[in-house]
């Protein structure tokens, strides 16, 4: 298992969020990704983001300075789950 580091400190929203959706691209299955922002939005943002991919994220130090997320990839690929749906009618 790695670790992989990003450091999003400084950054607004919506950018923490989709950064780090890029950067789960590259993390194999079963490593994890360490996010560092100061963003207080990532709270919210991350977390969802990582409800839809359907990988584990941890809040491992929140403060006034920053926010840390331990990400653990547990799908192999992230799909187009941005993708809209087929229309039925």
């Amino acid at each position: 298992m790695t670790t992989t580091k990003l450091d999003l400190t400084g950054l607004k929203c919506p950018l923490p969020a989709l950064k780090t959706r890029k950067a789960l691209r590259s993390v194999t299955a079963g490593d994890f990704l360490e996010v560092h922002c100061t963003d207080p939005l990532s709270v919210i943002d991350i977390p969802a983001l990582i409800q839809e991919t359907g990988d584990k994220v941890e809040i491992t130090e929140r403060s006034d300075a920053r926010i840390v997320f331990l990400i653990e990839k547990i799908n192999g690929a992230i799909g187009n789950s941005n993708a809209a749906l087929p229309r039925t009618r």
